[in-house]
């Protein structure tokens, strides 16, 4: 519970001190990390997310119309994703659920860009009740580990005065 309210008071903080508050990172399967943001340039209301998300197959439902364009829902191993064909960048977005069933969604592509030795450091750090702060360029980092892979929150790291 602690790690929730610590996450949603984080993402609830102002964008002045990241870029993007919070990102998820997977372990991929032939090494390398899948990096998820919180915020995207895609956006899709929790409606209309929670409709595609009833249409998701394993090999991909019907195109859908949605306010972002056409989408293509896929229900897979490692969750379910809506693949916005249309978009330039932020092609795809990574269904969560939290604790209280409440859909979170992941950007395929964000504001922050981190280094892959970066992100390695992240995901090292990360335990099951928050790891250890730690510095990663201009942010401070503590990661978390969850059912989806490492949440890492970010913050600037401000030089003290």
């Amino acid at each position: 519970m602690r790690i929730i309210l610590f996450l949603a008071a984080l993402i609830a903080m102002p964008t002045a001190h990241a870029v993007d508050n919070v990102l998820l990172i997977q372990l991929q399967a032939g090494g390398g990390f899948r990096v998820w943001h919180t915020e995207g340039e895609s956006r899709l209301s929790d409606d209309e997310v929670m409709e595609l998300e009833v249409t998701a197959k394993p090999g991909g439902g019907a195109v859908t119309p949605t306010s972002a364009g056409p989408a293509r829902v896929f229900d897979s191993a490692d969750g379910v994703t809506i693949s916005l064909l249309d978009a330039k960048n932020d092609k795809t977005l990574l269904l969560d659920r939290d604790d209280c069933n409440h859909v979170r969604v992941w950007h395929a592509a964000g504001a922050t860009n981190l280094s892959e030795d970066q992100i390695a450091d992240i995901f090292i750090s990360a335990l099951p009740g928050g790891g250890k702060r730690i510095s990663v360029g201009d942010f401070h980092a503590k990661a978390f580990v969850t059912k989806l892979g490492v949440i890492a929150t970010l913050w600037s790291a401000t030089a003290r005065k």
